[in-house]
C-alpha cells in the first residue's frame, strides 16, 4: 500500500509540473506577442525611381535638415569610376553623422562613405571576413553612436556589428574597418534591404522576401528586439514578423520592398516599395507608418 501510495504521490507531483511548466511557456509565449508592435499605415509620398529608389533617413543635426534618400541617381561619379555602383540604405547618427553602405560587383570589401557634420566626406573600407557576403545593402547606428550593424543579402541568421566609422574613436580611413561582434538572429529572414533603431535594443527592419515561406507572406515588416545593446560583444536577436508592407500599383508584377526608417522625433517609421515594370516611375512609394 505504501509503494502504491507514493506512486500516486509521484504522479500527481509530476503532473503539477507539467501544468507548471506549461503555464509558464504560455505566459512567456503570451508575453512575447503582446511586445510585438503594431504599426498603421497613415500616407504616403512618391518615390523618385533615381533619388529615392534604394533608402531614406531623417537627419537630426543640424537643426532643420530635410530627410536624405539614396538612388542610383545619388552616386557620385567618381565613386561609381572606381567601381562602387551600388548604394544601399544609409542612416545618421543623433550627433549628425551620416553614413551610405557601397558596394562593388566584385572584390574584397565593402565601403562606407562618411559626411561629418561639418560636411566633409571620408570613406572607409571593411575587408570581407571569411564567408561573409559581399552585399552592403543597409546600416543601422546605435542611438548611443558608437556602434553600426549592418546585414548580408540573402536569407541570414545573423546581422554584422562595426565600430561606427567617423564617430567610434577606434576607427579610421586609412585602416580596416574591423567586424566588431555579430547578432544572432532566433528566426531567418531573407533579403533584408533596411533596419533601423527604435530604441537602443529594437530594429525594425524591411525584407524584400519573394518566396513568403519564412513567415507566410512575402515583403514583411520585421521587429527584432535584441539581448542588450550592440557593441563589442555578441548579442542575440528575437525575430517577429508584424506586417506585410504595402504592394500597390497600377502595373502587376514584383514589387521591391527597400530602406526604412524611423524618425524619433515623430515617431513615424518610413519604407519604401519600388513599384513592378514602367510604375517604377509612376507610383513608386514611401509609405508612413505610426504605431497604434
Amino acid at each position: 500500500m505504501r509503494m502504491l501510495v507514493r506512486q500516486r504521490c509521484h504522479a500527481a507531483l509530476a503532473g503539477l509540473v507539467t501544468l507548471t511548466t506549461a503555464a509558464v511557456l504560455t505566459v512567456s509565449a503570451t508575453a512575447a506577442a503582446a511586445a510585438a508592435d503594431t504599426w498603421t499605415e497613415v500616407g504616403s509620398d512618391h518615390a523618385d525611381a533615381l533619388a529615392e529608389s534604394q533608402g531614406l533617413t531623417s537627419v537630426e543635426v543640424p537643426a532643420g535638415s530635410p530627410n536624405r534618400y539614396t538612388g542610383v541617381g545619388t552616386i557620385p561619379i567618381d565613386v561609381y569610376a572606381r567601381g562602387w555602383n551600388h548604394v544601399g540604405d544609409p542612416d545618421a547618427s543623433y550627433n549628425g553623422y551620416y553614413i551610405e553602405p557601397y558596394q562593388a560587383d566584385g572584390g574584397t570589401g565593402k565601403m562606407f562613405r562618411v559626411q561629418a557634420p561639418g560636411g566633409a566626406w571620408s570613406e572607409y573600407v571593411h575587408t570581407l571576413n571569411s564567408g561573409e557576403a559581399l552585399n552592403n545593402s543597409w546600416v543601422a547606428i546605435s542611438p548611443s553612436g558608437s556602434w553600426m550593424v549592418n546585414g548580408e543579402y540573402g536569407t541570414m541568421t545573423r546581422f554584422l556589428v562595426f565600430p561606427t566609422p567617423g564617430v567610434n574613436s577606434s576607427t579610421s580611413p586609412s585602416a580596416n574597418l574591423p567586424q566588431a561582434s555579430t547578432i544572432t538572429l532566433d528566426h531567418a529572414v531573407r533579403d533584408v534591404q533596411g533596419c533601423d533603431f527604435v530604441t537602443s535594443t529594437q530594429l525594425l527592419c524591411s525584407s524584400d522576401d519573394p518566396a513568403g515561406t519564412l513567415f507566410g507572406y512575402t515583403k514583411p515588416l520585421l521587429q527584432i528586439d535584441l539581448s542588450a545593446e550592440p557593441g563589442s560583444t555578441n548579442v542575440t536577436g528575437h525575430v517577429t514578423a508584424l506586417r506585410q508592407l504595402p504592394l500597390r500599383s497600377g502595373c502587376t508584377g514584383t514589387f521591391e520592398a527597400e530602406g526604412i526608417d524611423y524618425d524619433r522625433r515623430t515617431g513615424t517609421l518610413r519604407v519604401i516599395v519600388i513599384s513592378p515594370g514602367f510604375c517604377v516611375l509612376t507610383d513608386s512609394m514611401t509609405y508612413k507608418f505610426t504605431k497604434s
